[in-house]
């Protein structure tokens, strides 16, 4: 049937570039915008309660006293590899093998997405840390909001963005990254409970953002004649 890749093609929301399949299909978008205001108000309110802190508040005393260690081996070495991989080479072995299997597939935007994903929220993380002035034991380390629970949250939702593109995917894959790597923070004494938190929110936040403008530009750059000389 003429008209029956059209179809397809709208239902299974593939109006990125070169065929590659939308970020977020029409579906998601919706659940994409609500989460993305509620992520940023969580950040902007916990900023505000705590900026300028250097000890837990109430509700980190209600999980854990997180300015100790609270692991044990074998539980210790555990939070300590996720640890390594928020760090800059462990960080860059992630996405490197992330971006690896989307170019082999042929998926250059999307590789280009989660390079972005990641880069972005390390450094609104980094940016907020120096805004918001929190420290955890009282040596001058900021620690809001939590760089390496963003970075790994914003890995999992971008790589389950490009995979499969359903809310329950995605929402999955962003309470088990950022649960892994927020538990190896408080764990290892390195952020509070709020701090991982926020570094949360600041992922879901950027990372649904930056997929609804790639999947813009990719709209854009695929419609006919967009890239097509102006007459003389």
């Amino acid at each position: 049937m003429t008209g029956g890749t059209s179809v397809g093609e709208s239902e299974s929301g593939r109006d990125g570039a070169e065929g590659e399949r939308a970020l977020l299909p029409p579906a998601l978008r919706g659940f994409a915008a609500l989460t993305g205001v509620v992520a940023v108000l969580v950040v902007a309110v916990i900023g505000v309660l705590y900026a300028g802190h250097g000890q837990p508040g109430r509700v980190d005393r209600w999980f854990v006293d997180p300015t100790d260690d609270t692991v044990g081996q074998p539980w210790r070495g555990v939070a300590l590899a996720l640890d390594f991989l928020g760090e800059p080479v462990g960080a860059v072995l992630l996405v490197g093998a992330a971006v690896v299997c989307c170019l082999v597939r042929r998926r250059p935007w999307a590789a280009g997405f989660l390079v972005g994903a990641t880069v972005v929220a390390v450094a609104v993380a980094t940016l907020l840390k120096h805004v918001v002035g929190r420290t955890i034991h009282g040596d001058g380390n900021l620690s809001y909001p939590s760089g390496h629970t963003a970075f790994f949250t914003a890995l999992a939702v971008a790589v389950a963005l490009v995979v499969n593109g359903r809310r329950g995917v995605v929402l999955g894959a962003a309470l088990v990254g950022g649960a892994a790597m927020g538990w190896a923070q408080v764990a290892l004494g390195a952020h509070y409970p709020t701090d991982v938190l926020g570094g949360w929110c600041v992922a879901l936040a950027l990372t649904l953002t930056l997929a609804g403008l790639f999947d813009a530009a990719a709209r854009r750059g695929s419609r006919p004649g967009a890239s097509a000389p102006a007459p003389n």
